[in-house]
């Protein structure tokens, strides 16, 4: 994997971004184990912005730990300054977000309603509307599409 390449103003603003953000990995005596790799690919993922803690004195070693990272997780390396190290991928959108988008769940809306009077305040009303309604410029709420009746019920009524 390649790591990302940041234009210095995009650096700088990713800087100033990360500068209220805490640490949400640490990197102990061990140095990058399996498990922090994962970590790290979790909080990337979920915040694209990460700062990681080094608890390591050598500097040489934390720019090449930086690289090293930004290399393995396809990030870019925005910061390093002193023991923390600022890591930045774009947020990956899920499939399940799309999907979930997409459903037809009830919702709630509101309907204002203007009086015929003009001195008279308009009215307001909240209507839950289900996934196999929509709401008309009326204010009325009907079906998006017609329902079938079987054909059994359509001779009953004939």
């Amino acid at each position: 994997m390649s790591m990302i390449e940041l234009s210095p103003a995009e650096r700088k603003e990713l800087r100033g971004e990360a500068h209220h953000l805490d640490p949400v990995v640490m990197i102990g005596a061990d140095g990058l184990t399996p498990a922090v790799s994962k970590e790290i690919e979790g909080a990337l993922n979920a915040h694209g912005l990460i700062k990681v803690r080094v608890f390591s004195d050598d500097r040489a070693g934390r720019e090449a730990l930086l690289q090293q990272l930004a290399e393995a997780h396809s990030a870019a390396p925005v910061q390093h300054i002193g023991k923390l190290l600022v890591l930045w991928r774009p947020i990956p959108e899920k499939a399940e977000e799309k999907a979930e988008r997409n459903t037809a769940a009830p919702r709630v809306v509101k309907i204002l309603k203007f009086s015929k009077n003009a001195s008279q305040r308009p009215m307001i009303h909240r209507v839950t509307v289900m996934g196999n309604e929509r709401v008309t410029a009326g204010g009325s709420v009907k079906r998006k599409e017609k329902r079938v009746t079987s054909v059994k019920k359509k001779k009953q009524s004939d």
